[in-house]
């Protein structure tokens, strides 16, 4: 916990508060530029006291299960533990035996061995979309090649003809 229940930025907004009421009091009606000064201060400061206030009792509220653990705390490995979750539920565990975490490591080990056998075979699929996906492209350049040489042709042909009927006429 911090300095007054973790309330210090509440104390001194109020304090500030405070001191604006008083001297509103007093110096308010001898000077009065500052009148409007502290009708715009004080109800300001007062509504951030309560703004502290509010939101460090909401914060207390939201971790009112959390315990400061003691990272220096020993645990005996034989003795069971317990969990406190958040909304209040203790859950016990016991330690397990060297026989269960084998069991345990074993069904890890033969889900990883899945997984990468899964990963390999996508890595495959997309190799082959990869490689199909290039063919394709091929495909498009080589049309493309072939169009381009059918435009040639057609123009070789009309330059022969031109050609042609100018010795014709000639």
């Amino acid at each position: 916990m911090g300095y007054l229940r973790n309330q210090l930025a509440t104390v001194v907004t109020g304090a500030f508060a405070t001191a604006l009421s008083i001297l509103w009091i007093f110096l308010g009606a001898s000077y009065p530029i500052l009148q409007f000064v502290f009708t715009m201060a004080v109800p300001i400061t007062w509504f951030l006291t309560a703004m502290c206030y509010l939101a460090q009792k909401s914060k207390d509220y939201m971790h009112k299960y959390d315990h400061g653990y003691d990272h220096d705390v020993k645990k005996k490995l034989n003795e069971p533990y317990q969990i406190v979750g958040t909304r209040g539920t203790t859950q016990t565990f016991a330690n397990i035996t060297d026989s269960e975490l084998s069991q345990t490591k074993s069904k890890l080990g033969n889900q990883v061995e899945e997984l990468r056998n899964t990963v390999k075979l996508k890595e495959s699929e997309i190799n082959q979309l990869k490689q199909k996906i290039e063919n394709l492209e091929t495909m498009v350049q080589i049309e493309a090649l072939k169009t381009e040489l059918a435009n040639i042709k057609s123009l070789a042909s009309k330059e022969k003809t031109k050609r042609k009927t100018k010795r014709k006429v000639t």
